[in-house]
């Protein structure tokens, strides 16, 4: 059961800290210890994200419209919105997901053990989609 205060560690020296986790909102910190690749385009059926660039430059596309934000500047994706997120350089930002639905665990399973991806998102249908196969 993920917690306050867990970090998990993803490819490329990327990192992600839950801060604070109930069911309205889950707060988390992410930090890129390099340039990024983008990942692919999914979205959040039901869930609305928020995030603000502490340090660093993050690209995100963002139903199709691509954009640059660096340190203080902040953006949301609403429900449903197709998007993507990558650092252009080392970063470091804050993410907030509305409501939080059973979006921790799925990072907690995606950087832990995971089982075959497909069973994965699957599993977490209803917290992440991906938009092409």
């Amino acid at each position: 059961m993920p917690q306050p205060g867990q970090e998990l560690e993803g490819p490329n020296g990327y990192r992600l800290r839950f801060v604070s986790i109930d069911p309205e909102v889950l707060v988390m910190e992410a930090t890129y210890a390099q340039k990024g690749w983008l990942p692919p385009e999914h979205l959040h059926p039901t869930q609305a994200e928020r995030f603000e660039v502490l340090e660093g430059t993050i690209r995100a596309v963002v139903d199709g419209e691509e954009r640059t934000y660096g340190p203080g500047e902040s953006f949301d994706v609403p429900a449903g919105a197709p998007h993507q997120m990558t650092a252009d350089t080392p970063a470091r930002l804050r993410w907030e997901v509305r409501p939080a639905l059973r979006t921790a665990e799925f990072f907690e399973r995606l950087y832990g053990n995971p089982p075959d991806p497909a069973a994965l998102l699957q599993e977490f249908a209803g917290e992440i989609q991906m938009t092409r196969t």
